[in-house]
């Protein structure tokens, strides 16, 4: 079974997005309201990839991002980017950070899983 942390400072998003992935592919999802808490999360649980929102108050995703990459014991931890913002220049900056991939919001519940899955490699996910 596969574990992922989501970090995102919106319960409702931190909620569809965990019941999805446990429902349709059997996945653990840990998660965080805050860059913070999610860069603690990661240390004292080790997921094995980590889905994060671009935007959080007080750290942003990308800040977030960089931050993990400093620590040794997490920086190796594929990073998927949340974002609403589908702009050309949001996405270039988003992809010179080095993050695995990034997906759009709103999501398909119904395809996360799958879209995830595909990014990181994984196998293919009972739907």
């Amino acid at each position: 079974m596969h574990r992922i942390l989501l970090i995102d400072d919106e319960d409702d998003i931190r909620e569809v997005a965990s019941l999805t992935l446990e429902a349709t592919a059997g996945w653990e999802v840990i998660t965080a309201s805050s860059g913070a808490s999610g860069i603690r999360a990661a240390i004292a649980e080790q997921p094995e990839a980590i889905l994060m929102d671009v935007m959080m108050p007080e750290m942003d995703g990308p800040t977030t991002f960089r931050e993990m990459q400093k620590n040794p014991l997490i920086s190796q931890i594929p990073v998927i980017l949340l974002t609403a913002k589908v702009q050309g220049v949001d996405q270039r900056r988003f992809a010179d950070l080095g993050v695995a991939a990034v997906l759009f919001k709103p999501f398909d519940p119904m395809t996360l899983a799958a879209q995830i899955a595909q990014v990181l490699d994984w196998d293919p996910v009972a739907a």
